[in-house]
């Protein structure tokens, strides 16, 4: 047998395929398996922190939506403590600026500190469609400036690498007077608890079904195209198991994608 997890997102439909050898073929055994390295499982912690991140942007946020800076007056380094109670504040301000055009205020933030002590916060948050909130969300950080940038609509990934990204050894010398417990907070991302949360569909099929999809090539759901370049196949060395993995779009009202 072999599970097929799909996650169906929007626009998009994202399939991973997880089976025992390289075709599915009758009498077939697993790989290998090797022990991970600490720093490996590590790598692989980071990869799938990765993955559900740039779901969740895709469930909740659209093209256009707002990816904020805010950021602190020139010279200011203020303790994790203060800038968790500054973005409360702003939170909650948002909340009531979005509830007055009865829209739920949500958001994905990342604090960070950058290589010289600089204090800033990158935040996504929703666009009011029809109204221009610049000016109140300006207002509503009064701890300095906010630069304004918008989701391009892509599949994400860039932006999720870098939202969960861990600090740099490098990066750590840069910023070494502040306590070891400190630099930690600067390095955490959270959410909103509104947010959509995506989880899979798993379906169980035999290894027939899988070795027509290896002979015959992925079938793509109706309505839909095979996004070729998301197209990954392979073993898993930890644990044995072949997997595919891939997206599909769903096609346009012309019938190109």
């Amino acid at each position: 047998m072999y599970w097929k997890d799909i996650w169906r997102i929007k626009d998009t439909i994202e399939v991973e395929i997880k089976y025992i050898g390289n075709y599915g073929a009758k009498g077939e055994k697993r790989s290998k398996r090797h022990k991970a390295t600490p720093e490996q499982i590590k790598r692989q912690n980071q990869k799938n922190k990765e993955k559900r991140m740039r779901r969740l942007i895709q469930a909740n946020f659209d093209q256009g939506d707002f990816w904020l800076t805010l950021k602190y007056k020139k010279g200011d380094k203020p303790p994790s403590e203060s800038v968790k109670r500054d973005l409360h504040n702003f939170i909650e301000r948002m909340r009531r600026r979005y509830k007055k055009s009865d829209q739920e205020f949500k958001f994905i933030y990342r604090l960070e500190i950058g290589s010289r002590g600089g204090v800033h916060v990158h935040m996504i948050v929703p666009r009011i469609r029809g109204q221009d909130i610049t000016e109140d969300i300006q207002n509503a950080w009064d701890k300095g400036r906010v630069n304004f940038a918008t989701l391009d609509g892509g599949d994400y990934q860039l932006l999720a690498e870098y939202i969960t990204k861990p600090i740099k050894d490098e990066a750590y010398k840069q910023i070494s007077f502040l306590e070891e417990k400190e630099r930690k907070e600067f390095s955490k991302y959270s959410t909103s608890r509104n947010l959509i949360r995506p989880e899979p569909e798993r379906k169980i099929y035999s290894k027939r079904t899988v070795r027509k999809i290896l002979t015959e090539g992925i079938k793509p759901t109706e309505g839909y195209f095979v996004d070729k370049d998301s197209v990954v196949r392979g073993i898993n060395p930890y644990t044995g198991m072949s997997y595919i993995h891939y997206r599909e779009r769903k096609l346009q009202k012309d019938g190109f994608g």
